[in-house]
């Protein structure tokens, strides 16, 4: 399998998590921290090597042999470390180098121009990234998460069946003839476990369900089925940081009426000026009566942004308990999203595993200009399958046959083609074509190349 030898700067929250994932993908990654009991701590727990140092530090740049670097990360609590660093790090041979920049004094005309300057390859704000996540979660209201794919046309829904949802107590099969909507079911996480069904594969209440199809196309399911919401119109944010300001931002450039509710007076005068159609409240969200006086009951949306992993599942929780049609939570613990999944909230967006995400994806393309061809990558089901989009090479020895008649290894499921810029859900007598791309569905993460799936 090909690698990619890379180094993380910075191993906070976001800068462990993006290690072990690129570790587990079988990168060759060095860790750099300046502080040494963490330093110490990534070395017992992980496979990979570490240095300690500053990533601004010439010395241990050196140390960590950077000149051959493919991919340099830096991910810091300092947005300056972060450009300095990867600026120091490409003068010195790094080949690729990605920024975390949260500032949002840093603003896309900024980005631009520090990305030119610094040779910056990528510069990657974890905050916006959540925001833009729970912008479209809001977009789509019964919907739990959702992944495009490179040609726009293409989406993944995971949506969470409750006792009166239409699709339960029915067969796949009986589903595709019962709506007339071009969609596949492709995957099914039940309890702790995840299916890639067939046919005969009957829904049950509480069943997570990842479905592909075209945007057009799944709203033209949900409606013929009866359980498309209304259009979200009023949110209620609780916490005024970074990601409330980005997602605000958004809704209310749309349209939507937002109200954010924050305790601290300094954050509400700045976030008063910085979005004046949004309404910004100096109080306690803690508070239940504040909550209710604001216009809880009446709210589409809340969506708990504090910096406290348990206070925005505890909230959330009453929330959804007062009938608030959309409930999204913030959390960054990796144990804390699977509590709060496991307590009933289904719209949990942990910002270091979006960023954590991107860059794997970004280490696979990397890996395409070597023979993979990876286009893109997204873990689903919590973390339990992935689903990837390859493009398809001359190479690929499974081209011009039905797919009925491909030889598959177990765990595989053709969830998607893509032919000029068309969506096809495919059926067993479609045949994978040069040039098309391919979406592929697995409990495998170890697809480098599409002739992986065969047998």
């Amino acid at each position: 399998m090909l690698t990619v030898r890379i180094i993380v700067v910075g191993c906070g929250k976001i800068g462990e998590n993006i290690l072990a994932d690129l570790a587990n993908e079988d990168h060759n990654v060095i860790a750099i921290d300046n502080d040494p009991v963490v330093i110490g701590n990534i070395g017992n727990i992980y496979d990979v090597m570490t240095v300690c140092g500053s990533g601004t530090d010439r010395s241990v740049l050196k140390e960590a042999r950077v000149e051959s670097a493919e991919l340099f990360i830096a991910c810091t609590s300092s947005d300056e470390v972060n450009m300095l660093s990867c600026f120091i790090a490409r003068r010195m041979g790094a080949k690729h180098t990605v920024a975390r920049i949260r500032n949002p004094e840093y603003n896309l005309d900024n980005l631009g121009f520090l990305k030119e300057q610094l040779d910056l390859s990528r510069a990657i704000n974890p905050d916006r990234l959540a925001a833009k996540e729970m912008y479209n979660v809001l977009k789509l209201p019964w919907a739990v998460k959702i992944q495009t794919f490179s040609v726009r046309n293409f989406e993944i829904i995971e949506i969470n069946l409750r006792e009166d949802s239409p699709f339960t107590g029915v067969k796949l099969m009986d589903l595709r003839n019962k709506y007339k909507a071009k969609f596949l079911i492709c995957v099914v996480g039940r309890g702790d476990k995840v299916y890639i069904p067939d046919g005969n594969f009957v829904l049950r209440p509480g069943d997570r369900v990842g479905l592909t199809a075209e945007p057009a196309e799944i709203q033209k399911l949900m409606k013929a089925a009866g359980i498309e919401k209304k259009y979200t119109k009023n949110v209620m944010i609780l916490g005024g940081g970074r990601i409330a300001f980005y997602l605000a931002k958004m809704l209310s450039d749309s349209g939507v009426n937002v109200k954010i509710i924050e305790i601290d007076e300094e954050k509400c005068n700045k976030l008063s000026q910085q979005l004046p159609k949004v309404v910004v409240i100096n109080g306690n969200g803690a508070q239940q009566e504040l909550l209710f006086e604001e216009g809880l009951a009446s709210a589409d949306a809340f969506v708990s942004l504090t910096g406290m992993d348990e206070e925005n599942i505890l909230i959330s929780i009453f929330a959804s308990t007062h009938n608030v049609p959309t409930v999204i939570t913030k959390v960054n613990q990796s144990t804390m999203v699977n509590m709060a999944s496991r307590l009933g909230l289904d719209r949990v967006i942990s910002p270091k595993e979006l960023m954590s995400d991107v860059l794997v994806q970004y280490a696979r393309a990397l890996d395409n200009t070597r023979g993979s061809n990876v286009e893109t990558l997204y873990n689903i089901m919590d973390d339990k399958a992935v689903v990837l989009e390859f493009n398809v090479s001359a190479e690929f020895h499974g081209t011009g046959i039905p797919l009925k008649d491909l030889r598959l290894k177990p765990g595989i499921l053709i969830a998607g083609i893509i032919r000029s810029r068309m969506a096809i859900i495919p059926t067993g007598s479609d045949c994978i074509q040069v040039n098309d791309k391919v979406i592929i569905l697995t409990e495998n993460r170890r697809l480098n190349d599409l002739s992986d799936i065969l047998k």
